[in-house]
């Protein structure tokens, strides 16, 4: 049954995506032990330092996967990838702080947040090739859709733990040592995961038998498609990081929330799109990829600043509404863009390609967003240069819809 197919694959990103998010949840706390400084916005920027080569090191991840997942098969990548994610979260839970052996504890750290980088690149791009290859022809947008809703679930569960660990320990305690408990957790999920993917049952070959050299015939052939895949992941990935990342430090920091009340918001948004993606995903095998992207790209355009705007206000009842409108945005866009990231190459190559497009586009704009968002605010004192920057990105992507042909259709094979 291809339920319990997706289920197999896409539970790998639960654990992938809540791996991953749990640094950024933890990134004020984190900046504090392994970046200490007497200024709070240099500590703060030095964790999103951290959290940023995560992402430069997903299209060096996405080039290794996307190779075998062509040449060896998904399922064989797919525990790879899922294993050095259990791997490196297990060692930042244990990793001792600048305080026990000073500057090789941020080394260290840099190199753990690198291989989950490496990690999330396989995982995420592997799972959604081999999910939408295998699912009914008028279910692949649907299956996209539960990918993202897994990958939300993963952040939603990250936010979770975050605040419930917040909530029980206090402040004081979290920030000593609490911060590590999320962590952990990861790595005892990944158990789980790995015993899981035992059931998943591998592609059939591409009808033109496997490339050689993926990776260079994806760059060479398919360069076009690479850069139409990037301009429309652009604005969700950026969008997804400035909102429910960057958002959740800066609601402490500058607007005065409780780390509790940030994160309780942020689990709200997500829980939301964990209910949006599998729905969007059903309305685009009705009516098509197109029309909803379209839609998804134009509301980037024209609501961003506004929903900014609400994000300053004091009253929660605002910020929680613009989370909100983001997180049903972003929850369509996204899910959306995972079939179409499959749809529009062949199998031969398609783990590169899409693999190389849409890490290429996490690793330059989406990881670095909240990194941005804290550099450019500091440097114009403008509190709505994020928004200027989300709404640059749904331009492009709005560009890059206009271009694309409509995907809902059989596979190239």
């Amino acid at each position: 049954m291809w339920h319990r197919q997706v289920y197999a694959g896409a539970v790998g990103n639960v654990l992938e995506w809540y791996d991953f998010a749990v640094y950024g949840f933890m990134a004020p706390l984190i900046g504090r032990v392994f970046f200490p400084s007497g200024d709070p916005v240099t500590s703060l920027l030095a964790a999103y330092g951290a959290m940023a080569v995560g992402y430069f090191a997903r299209p060096l991840g996405s080039v290794l996967f996307g190779h075998l997942g062509d040449r060896i098969g998904r399922k064989p990548t797919l525990t790879l990838s899922m294993a050095l994610m259990g791997a490196a979260t297990l060692g930042i839970a244990v990793l001792p702080g600048h305080a026990e052996i000073g500057a090789a504890a941020s080394v260290l750290l840099l190199v753990l947040r690198a291989l989950q980088g490496i990690s999330v690149a396989g995982e995420y791009g592997t799972s959604a090739v081999l999910l939408v290859e295998q699912a009914p022809a008028d279910r692949r947008g649907l299956v996209g859709g539960w990918v993202m809703a897994a990958c939300n679930l993963g952040f939603l569960l990250g936010s979770g733990v975050g605040a419930l660990v917040g909530t029980v320990l206090g402040e004081a305690a979290m920030a000593e040592w609490g911060w590590r408990i999320p962590f952990l957790l990861g790595a005892v999920i990944a158990v789980h995961v790995l015993a899981t993917r035992r059931s998943l049952s591998e592609s059939p070959l591409p009808a033109e038998g496997k490339s050689a050299l993926p990776v260079v015939e994806a760059l060479r052939h398919h360069y076009r498609v690479i850069g139409m895949i990037v301009c429309l992941v652009l604005p969700v990935a950026v969008t997804f990081y400035m909102c429910f990342v960057y958002a959740s430090s800066w609601l402490v920091e500058r607007m005065h929330f409780s780390t509790a009340q940030a994160l309780d918001i942020t689990t709200l948004a997500l829980a939301l799109q964990v209910v949006v993606a599998p729905c969007a995903g059903h309305l685009a095998d009705r009516y098509g990829r197109r029309p909803l992207m379209l839609l998804v790209a134009l509301a980037g355009l024209v609501a961003s600043w506004p929903l900014w705007w609400a994000m300053h206000q004091p009253s929660l009842a605002w910020v929680v509404f613009a989370q909100m409108s983001f997180a049903l945005i972003n929850g369509v866009g996204w899910s959306l863009t995972i079939a179409v990231m499959v749809e529009l190459v062949p199998a031969r190559v398609r783990c590169s390609a899409g693999g190389i497009a849409y890490n290429l586009c996490l690793g330059l704009f989406g990881g670095t967003a909240p990194w941005v968002a804290t550099w450019l605010v500091a440097r114009t004192a403008d509190d709505f240069a994020p928004a200027w920057y989300m709404m640059a990105t749904a331009f492009l992507a709005l560009l890059a819809t206009l271009r694309m042909p409509e995907m809902a259709r059989p596979l190239q094979r």
